[in-house]
């Protein structure tokens, strides 16, 4: 009992550290499209591991049935949802946008 206990908890502090790390890259990135694809990709990747906590916590029940069920709708939603507001930022950019963006990307010192 306790050795799942142990194991569910690292799953979960994982998944919440990939959720800090997302939430800081969030803020580090000037670029919408960067911000949306580590919003995205850390938001995947941090909840399966949440949720495989969950599931460790849980046992084999109908609740983790439940929990797979979430899982999955939440990995056909959330890179469709990602993909789409990404078209709309690239049918939306205006050409001094771009140009932005350029300029950016060259000047950009990591800092």
């Amino acid at each position: 009992m306790m050795v799942r206990f142990i194991i569910a908890a690292v799953f979960i502090v994982v998944g919440l550290f990939i959720f800090a790390v997302a939430a800081f890259g969030v803020f580090r990135f000037r670029y919408v499209l960067n911000r949306m694809h580590i919003a995205a990709q850390s938001d995947t990747m941090g909840l399966l591991l949440c949720l495989i906590g969950a599931m460790i916590l849980t046992g084999f029940t109908f609740a983790t049935l439940k929990i797979i069920l979430i899982l999955g709708f939440f990995w056909a939603a959330s890179p469709l949802c990602s993909h789409l507001l990404a078209s709309a930022e690239i049918c939306s950019q205006e050409p001094e946008d771009a140009d932005e963006l350029e300029a950016e990307v060259i000047n950009d010192d990591g800092a």
